[in-house]
């Protein structure tokens, strides 16, 4: 093919660990595919490394803050160079969990019901669960991936450790009502009327919830393709991923998160615009159960990033 990809991985991030596990897997699924392929760790900086190796395209492994919220988009917008993924503004908005959620809200799309707080704010456990109604709260930072910084909380204590642990990475974060059942996710790929929504994957940690260790350690979670979840609620998950993949303008891959509850009702928790494409990864798990090899899966984002800039 002799085009040029520069693949940006590691970053700045608290994912940096895993975007290296990303990238490294793309690069060699590249080169297979017969690219011309060059890795960058990227630490902020990008003109010089674009002006030297001029790449025809920038596949952006970069996981987290400053590569998956918008920030690198803006700056290859700015340099004219063609990337994968996602756009600024779904990125940053994606990104973003509280706007997640309260986009969720305006298309109709059910999310765990939640209240915000700002650095100074004070609630308590009781106050956050006679608020949500619910005896389990789980608390996130607004601006966070890979579950980093996220506590189930079932007791005062373990609130108070929450909401400081995850206002040491974010000046806002969320409060949310515990939805017990099913998590499972679904990925997409492609765009507009080709865009394809993959098999639905059944979560199952070996921990409590899917935290950062469940995600990326091998054997810490385990993967079953399809869910086991009704016919109606898998079906009404593929719809709402669709709608979601559309009204967010999530561009050439994508992951919706969701938890099916004990009657079936399909909540959406978030949207990740750069999964991860590490051995343990959902997405190309997901791949490979529609018959999509790594290599396909890779090469396929890259020409749609081409597509895009003819």
């Amino acid at each position: 093919m002799n085009r040029k990809v520069l693949v940006l991985d590691g970053g700045l991030s608290t994912e940096r660990e895993v975007s290296k596990s990303s990238g490294s897997s793309i690069v060699k699924a590249l080169k297979k595919s017969g690219f011309v392929v060059r890795e960058f760790d990227f630490q902020g900086k990008l003109e010089k490394i674009v002006a030297q190796f001029n790449p025809d395209v920038v596949f952006i492994a970069l996981h987290g803050k400053y590569g998956e919220d918008g920030t690198v988009q803006g700056i290859l917008e700015l340099l004219g160079v063609p990337y994968t993924g996602s756009g600024v503004t779904a990125s940053a908005v994606c990104m973003n969990k509280l706007i997640t959620k309260r986009l969720f809200n305006s298309i109709g799309v059910k999310t765990p019901d939640y209240f915000s707080l700002k650095k100074g704010e004070v609630s308590s456990f009781d106050d956050a669960r006679k608020k949500l109604k619910t005896e389990r709260v789980v608390i996130k930072p607004v601006d966070q991936g890979s579950t980093i910084g996220i506590t189930i909380a079932k007791t005062s204590a373990e609130y108070l450790r929450g909401v400081n642990e995850a206002f040491a990475l974010s000046d806002k974060i969320i409060v949310e009502s515990f939805v017990s059942g099913t998590e499972i996710t679904v990925s997409v790929i492609g765009n507009g009327n080709s865009a394809r929504v993959l098999p639905i994957i059944e979560i199952i940690p070996e921990k409590d919830f899917y935290d950062y260790e469940s995600k990326y350690t091998p054997g810490m979670s385990h993967h079953i393709i399809p869910a086991r979840i009704s016919r109606k609620s898998y079906e009404t998950a593929e719809k709402l991923s669709t709608l979601i993949y559309k009204e967010f303008n999530v561009r050439d891959f994508g992951r919706i998160d969701f938890i099916v509850d004990k009657q079936g009702e399909v909540y959406a928790l978030e949207v990740n615009t750069i999964p991860g494409f590490t051995e343990t990864s959902l997405l190309p798990d997901a791949a490979r159960a529609a018959g999509v090899s790594f290599e396909e899966l890779v090469t396929s984002i890259v020409q749609f990033a081409l597509a895009r800039a003819k």
